[in-house]
């Protein structure tokens, strides 16, 4: 189960990570329901797709509109569901209700274009069956729904068992403005994913790589068109030239983001050996304003997740890693100081972390450092990795831009976290096994049709 989610009697057990406590039982659908939910979105389809596109849109855009009431209603559940801090579901809910630009961003993309004697419209799949994640359990939803229904299609999500609730109140707040049928949910876990994969005709999801993999083997038996945004174990470049406070702040602000529960969060940080000993003061004071007993650092979203995130620390620790701030104690600290079902875990500062002590994805408050005496080997382990998701160089010009233009990742930051800073307009690519096709941006958009093109007798 994902994140240890447990399902009694057919209903997922709805816990909170801060207290242990459960919210809610939500009923997993079953095989019936699934294709009747798919049904109903393909009966719904044809119609939604014969208005124009900029009616599409508009409808939308007004759609969305409906979350600027619920702000405080939606940012308390996500935070009691998921757990992150109330301040960050806030942000998370304002984004949902504010989707003009996205929208409008989205129409240009899918838009007619005249090439000579030929003119190349865009036509939708059909049904888009969308796999939700549970660490943005809001806009991860609206991120893929809103392209594939502005490009003709109809549209069936399945949220993550561990919000639940987050990925229904999404859906319940389109569906009061959208043509009835044509917007479908479908709860449960990997087996109810697997009957959508298989009914419709494509799936955009959002998680992690080994679920990737899994919808692509089944959808390959059909040739099924698959948007997957995986995970990542995302570098940081540290050059001679950098800016340390400014590295530092980023270094500890975007690996706690979340609790680092964020598939670009930065989980590697290389740093050259001449600036390590400043580097690391920096960081760990910066690392000391994030306390899980003060509320300043969210609950990871289960215990499972806590539990990953040991694990890594102690692992990076017996590899030869030195701890500067939190680690096993302090975790036992914090256990032992909060509610028994909750899954508070401390910011974790390790530095000389051995490179092949810290490959796989952690998603959780460290911050792990590694130094090196050469750049050339920092690029190289920056580059050694499976996933290739984003990365960052803090530098001056022109050898940031330089560095940046070698490492293996879709979107790279120079003095900057990408995702704090890339404009919409910007495609969102995992090379590697960070993905598979286009999230966001033109490129991302187009993914939710086909194009088609209507050709004419050239002029003589």
């Amino acid at each position: 189960m994902v994140q240890g989610v447990e399902i009694k009697a057919n209903k997922i057990q709805d816990l909170s990570p801060q207290t242990g406590e459960l919210i809610a039982e939500v009923a997993c659908a079953t095989v019936e329901e699934v294709e009747s939910t798919v049904a109903r979105a393909r009966a719904a389809q044809p119609a939604w797709a014969a208005r124009p596109l900029e009616e599409r849109v508009a409808m939308l855009k007004a759609a969305v509109k409906v979350f600027k009431d619920e702000t405080q209603e939606l940012a308390a559940l996500m935070t009691r569901e998921m757990g992150k801090l109330i301040h960050e579901s806030f942000e998370e809910v304002e984004g949902i209700a504010d989707k003009d630009k996205f929208l409008e961003l989205v129409e240009d993309a899918n838009g007619e274009v005249v090439v000579a004697n030929a003119i190349v419209y865009r036509e939708p799949h059909g049904t888009v069956g969308i796999v939700a994640p549970w660490n943005f359990p809001m806009d991860e939803i609206l991120l893929l729904a809103l392209p594939a229904l502005a490009a003709g299609n109809a549209v069936v999500v399945k949220p993550s068992e561990v919000a639940p609730l987050c990925g229904g109140a999404v859906v319940d707040g389109l569906n009061k403005t959208l043509p009835r049928g044509l917007l479908g949910i479908v709860q449960g876990d990997g087996a109810v994913g697997q009957i959508l994969v298989d009914r419709v005709d494509m799936v955009g999801m959002t998680g992690s790589s080994a679920t990737g993999k899994k919808i692509l083997e089944r959808a390959s038996k059909s040739l099924k068109p698959c948007v997957l945004e995986c995970g990542g174990k995302d570098p940081m470049l540290v050059l001679e030239s950098a800016n340390l406070e400014t590295a530092a702040k980023d270094a500890v602000s975007f690996s706690v983001l979340n609790c680092g529960q964020v598939c670009c969060a930065i989980e590697r940080i290389y740093v050259p050996e001449t600036k390590a000993k400043e580097f690391e003061k920096l960081v760990v004071d910066e690392a000391k304003a994030y306390d899980p007993l003060d509320g300043t650092l969210a609950p990871l979203v289960s215990k499972v997740q806590r539990d990953v995130v040991a694990a890594h620390v102690t692992y990076a620790l017996d590899a030869g890693a030195r701890l500067l701030l939190g680690g096993p104690q302090v975790a036992a600290d914090v256990e032992a100081k909060t509610p028994p079902g909750s899954s508070f875990y401390p910011v974790t500062v390790l530095a000389d972390v051995p490179h092949d002590a810290n490959r796989d994805e952690t998603f959780g408050p460290t911050v792990a450092i590694t130094p090196y005496a050469d750049l050339g080997d920092a690029l190289k382990m920056a580059n050694d990795s499976k996933y290739g998701l984003t990365a960052c160089v803090y530098g001056a010009e022109p050898k940031a831009l330089d560095v940046a233009k070698k490492l293996k990742a879709g979107q790279v930051g120079v003095n900057t976290w990408p995702l704090a800073q890339a404009p919409l307009e910007c495609p969102w690519i995992g090379h590697l096994e960070s993905g598979f096709g286009y999230h966001s941006g033109p490129d991302g958009w187009r993914q939710f049709s086909v194009p088609k093109s209507i050709v004419k007798p050239a002029a003589s």
